[in-house]
Formats: C-alpha cells, sequence, structure tokens
C-alpha cells in the first residue's frame, strides 16, 4: 500500500482493510516497538472543519512513531479558493510525505489525490469518512472478538459516516442494517458498492424505514447527527423529522441485551442519542475515539512504507 492514497474506503481491498486493522491492534499492543517507524516523516493537515479526534489522533500518532504533523487552518480559506488544489499538490508535495485533508467537498480530496506524488488521506469530506469507519471496525473487533457475521445497525441520516460504515462492513462480512427517514437513505452508488463488496464477502446491506425494526438481532447500535457541519440552516427542518430515529433507552430495549452503543462524536446530547445511553453501560464511544489513534497509525505506516523498520512486528 506504499505510496497509494485512502479516499474512499473503496480504495482499499478486503485483505488491504484486514491488514491495517490486524497492524492497529499491533500498534495499540506494543507502541513502542514503533517508535522510530517514521523518524523524519513530515505530514501536514489541511482542515477546512473544525476538529478534535481527527486533529489530535493523527498529530499524536505521527509523533509517537518518530515522524512530524504540521496543521494548516483552512477554515477561512477553503482549498481552491486562493489557488488550485493542483498547484497546492505541485507544493506541498515537495516538502512533506503525506497529505491528510479534511474538507467539505469530496472532489478536493479526489482532485488533490489526482495532482499529488505523495499519499492523500480523507480526514473527511461530505460523502465519506474512511478514517473513522477503520476505528470503528477496530473497536467491534476488541469488543467480539471478530466482525465477520456481525449485525450492525446505523440509524439517523444516511451521511458520510453511514457510507463509510457500509463500504468497510462489506468488506469485512459484517451485515449492515441502515434506518432512515424516507428522504435521507444513503447515497444509491455507495449502497450500490457496499452490496456488491458484501455479496462477494458473504454478507448483507440493508435499508429500512423503522428503527425499532432494524435493530432487532442487532450486535451495535450507531447513530451520528442528524445536522452536519455546513448544513446547519437545515436544523429546524429536520428535527421533527428525525425525532422518532432517536437512539434512547426504549430504541436500545429492542435490542439483544449485548449490543453496544456507538457514536463518531461530536454528540448532540438528548437530539440524536439520549443522555442515557450516551453515558450508558452499552456505550462505547470513547473506546472508538481512543482508537482513532491506533488504526491512523497503521494507516500512515502502511502507506509511508514504516514497517522494514520496525524488526517485532510479525503480520507482514
Amino acid at each position: 500500500m506504499a505510496g497509494e492514497d485512502l479516499c474512499s474506503i473503496a480504495d482499499l481491498s478486503s485483505s488491504e482493510v484486514r491488514a491495517m486493522l490486524k497492524l492497529g491492534h499491533d500498534v495499540k499492543r506494543n507502541p513502542r516497538d514503533y517508535r522510530h517507524a517514521l523518524d523524519a516523516k513530515q505530514m501536514v493537515l489541511m482542515f477546512e472543519k473544525a476538529s478534535l479526534r481527527t486533529r489530535l489522533s493523527f498529530e499524536t500518532g505521527i509523533n509517537t512513531m518518530g515522524g512530524n504533523a504540521i496543521f494548516v487552518d483552512q477554515t477561512n480559506s477553503p482549498l481552491g479558493e486562493r489557488e488550485s488544489i493542483a498547484d497546492v499538490a505541485k507544493n506541498v508535495e515537495r516538502w512533506v510525505d503525506v497529505i491528510v485533508l479534511r474538507t467539505y467537498a469530496h472532489d478536493t480530496i479526489t482532485e488533490m489525490a489526482a495532482n499529488s506524488r505523495v499519499p492523500v488521506i480523507n480526514a473527511l469530506s461530505d460523502f465519506e469518512h474512511p478514517c473513522q469507519a477503520l476505528a470503528d471496525f477496530l473497536t467491534l473487533q476488541e469488543h467480539f472478538g471478530t466482525v465477520n457475521g456481525l449485525n450492525l445497525t446505523y440509524v439517523g441520516d444516511g451521511n458520510n459516516v453511514c457510507h463509510s460504515l457500509m463500504l468497510t462492513g462489506a468488506q469485512l462480512g459484517a451485515n449492515v442494517t441502515v434506518a432512515t427517514p424516507r428522504g435521507y437513505s444513503p447515497d444509491i452508488e455507495i449502497v450500490t458498492k457496499a452490496r456488491e463488496m458484501a455479496d462477494i464477502n458473504g454478507c448483507e446491506i440493508r435499508l429500512l424505514q423503522d428503527p425499532h425494526a432494524a435493530v432487532e438481532g442487532t450486535d451495535a447500535i450507531y447513530t451520528d447527527v442528524c445536522v452536519s457541519m455546513g448544513m446547519e440552516h437545515e436544523s429546524t427542518k429536520r428535527a421533527p423529522i428525525f425525532r422518532p430515529f432517536q437512539v434512547n433507552e426504549a430504541l436500545m430495549a429492542d435490542a439483544p441485551s449485548h449490543a453496544v452503543f456507538m457514536h463518531c462524536l461530536p454528540a448532540h446530547r438528548n437530539a440524536e442519542v439520549s443522555d442515557a445511553v450516551l453515558d450508558g453501560p452499552q456505550s462505547i464511544v470513547f473506546d472508538q475515539a481512543e482508537n482513532r489513534m491506533h488504526a491512523q497509525k497503521a494507516l500512515l505506516l502502511l502507506l509511508l512504507g514504516g514497517l522494514p523498520r520496525v524488526t517485532k512486528y510479525g503480520g507482514r
């Protein structure tokens, strides 16, 4: 995978996703073995959107492996506005080893990747959030031992997080059910790709509009905000539409008692999820947040060719 981009989970093969998660577990268990794996490697983070988990997990991740992170705040100067994205790529590739983007338009990421000779990582776009999904399935593997045959239910807006969860689940043999209000289903192109992958890996992608039916027999219930960054103008319109899709104690009671609750954070408390669920014993949201760093360390190691410097790693 050295030198490749990660714009979408669909860029990866099933074996690459599995290898990345296997490495993520080892990085978490044995961090000292990776202290010098990325010595002198330079990473730039160019973010058009505010960030807590994504920024800190990438920065701490590369720093603890000997590399360096440079943050460029693009919140007041979107990429492509001051100079073309192609020109930005042709400059930045001469100074750094990897470009990490957090943008609004997905096209910004694909255009940067098309014009850059160094790897480009999608740290969130309006269409996908692959780094989040990798950390989520790392967390599910920790909790359940395997995700092959696991049942994951996503409840809420069919957004970027939903897209990446479907694609990742399909790559790993997990059954993913998505329950959304009418008119807020995930993108049909993503659904089609995920179902093609699911057919190959022996799992299923289901779309429903009844959250209570969706959580029957599930192992994990996942939700996200119903108003993403940049869509705040739709808050008043969306609130009553998504109210029946809130993950609360009543909805959790319709799932098996072993089911866990997941959220990519930040959460709008008592909007898409009740405090009782978010802070309850079934919640693993902070495990997910922690695992952002470990999953992204594995991603950086693979894209930047850091494993030859790790003599103790046996997962090659």
